[in-house]
């Protein structure tokens, strides 16, 4: 199989974004645009990738440490052509090189297959747009063979009319593309060093140039300014929907969904309205998720219904668990099957067994919980004592009475019964009852303060 090396221009300046940071690095569904383009490469790249980066600085390569990739600076930056040549010197001549973009996040695999499967020493992505202001044109001669692509700013009127235009992304010979770059000039309207001037080579030289066209048109729709990221968003979130509904999830409304990574479905999922979903997240068959959850990096098992406003964070989550409104679970908690979480209740960092509930506005933190314990409301685990953090034990089942302070590290076990009010800070028996309250009295005559009157100094 032939190598693949693969490079990614990165250094545009993105003036029309009126941003400090690089164009590259705003977010399109929760990633850079230039992570969407880079976890596209990696499924096929087999030799060298290469990412030539400018404006920015070094944002750009410290935002994508986690990748393997050569990082490149092009400075100044003299036309995409010129970009090409900084990352020559990191590429063998026995190989193919695909160039991809890093501000077009949205090229599917599917395309770059035909790309590559087409086995040509020059493939052209191409699409035919209704409006194609402001690409080059695919110049074709009588035979329809691709002759030469002309920059708009270069084009005649009659050349403007046509409608088939370059995308940018190519697959071509290493060895060729780089005779052909040492040959580019920039004796055009922008005085820069063109790419798509190898063209014109490949067509002199006897070259032929195939041509592939992507599914959609948004796989080819670059970002320039917030405007066209707004609109690109809304595109790639209705596709997502759109995926969604066609392997059987309902959804409310497909328009108000929000998918900032991999969503996975099992059969009957529903989702309300302004849901949205980060990372890697699993919802098992028969999950109803209500309106504007948040659900990020966790796994719900099989019809649990998570109430509307609730947020969750890399929690895994049992079957027939109910959880809200208004819940927040945190990292590294673990829900069984069968538990309540209520409104305004806090879990961080703990596990929760079969059969649990917490029904009302608790805090629950670095704790273990068994089976059958319920937990009253306006229960907090102390679970901080101003330097570190100490873990609660409750054992199975458990009856936390309401306004209790479990003051860690602390074990309620097995049975026990905590009277409501009560701060706990020593070990409570299994089976017992184990309140701590101040004896309750009264004050005779006492009166409550009253408003003074405002009185002028």
């Amino acid at each position: 199989m032939t190598t693949l090396n693969i490079v990614i221009l990165a250094a545009g300046r993105g003036q029309r974004m009126h941003s400090d940071k690089p164009k590259v690095l705003h977010s399109l569904a929760g990633r850079p645009l230039l992570q969407h383009v880079l976890d596209t490469a990696v499924q096929f790249a087999t030799g060298i990738t290469c990412v030539v980066y400018g404006h920015g600085g070094e944002a750009v390569p410290q935002a994508m440490t986690k990748y393997e990739a050569d990082f490149v600076l092009q400075e100044p930056q003299l036309g995409t052509g010129h970009a090409v040549q900084q990352a020559l010197s990191h590429l063998k001549d026995d190989t193919l090189t695909l160039v991809l973009y890093g501000d077009v996040p949205l090229t599917q695999p599917g395309t770059l297959e035909k790309m590559l499967g087409a086995q040509q020493a020059l493939t052209l992505l191409t699409i035919h747009l209704d409006n194609p202001a402001g690409y080059g044109r695919i110049v074709r001669d009588s035979a329809g063979n691709v002759s030469c692509i002309v920059e708009e700013k270069d084009a005649t009127t009659e050349q403007r009319a046509i409608h088939e235009v370059n995308t940018g992304i190519l697959a071509v010979s290493t060895h060729l593309l780089r005779n052909w770059l040492s040959k580019l000039r920039n004796n055009n309207v922008q005085g820069e060093y063109y790419l798509t001037d190898i063209i014109a080579m490949a067509v002199a030289q006897g070259v032929a140039v195939h041509t592939v066209q992507p599914a959609h048109e948004w796989e080819v729709v670059g970002v320039n300014s917030k405007a066209q990221l707004a609109e690109l968003e809304r595109t790639w979130q209705y596709e997502q929907a759109h995926q969604l509904l066609v392997h059987g999830v309902t959804l409310a409304d497909p328009a108000r969904l929000e998918v900032r990574g991999k969503l996975v479905c099992g059969r009957d999922v529903e989702i309300d309205v302004g849901c949205i979903f980060e990372g890697d997240v699993y919802l098992g068959n028969g999950v109803r998720v209500g309106a504007y959850s948040v659900i990020k990096g966790t796994r719900i098992g099989a019809n649990t219904y998570i109430e509307p406003y609730s947020h969750i964070d890399q929690v895994n989550i049992g079957d027939n668990c109910r959880i809200g409104p208004y819940a927040r679970l945190r990292p590294g908690s673990k829900l069984h099957n069968d538990v309540h979480i209520g409104n305004f209740v806090e879990v961080k960092n703990s596990e929760i067994a079969t059969s649990s509930k917490a029904n009302h506005l608790s805090y629950i933190g670095d704790s273990s919980v068994g089976s059958r314990v319920n937990i009253g409301a306006g229960t907090i685990t102390c679970n901080y004592d101003g330097a570190n953090k100490h873990r609660t034990i409750i054992e199975d089942d458990v009856f936390i009475g309401s306004n209790t302070q479990l003051v860690a590290p602390v074990k309620i076990g097995r049975g026990a019964t905590i009277g409501a009010g009560s701060t706990i800070t020593s070990d409570a028996p299994e089976g017992e009852l184990t309140l701590s309250r101040a004896k309750q009295i009264t004050l005779p005559g006492w009166r409550r303060p009253s408003k003074k009157n405002n009185i002028p100094q």
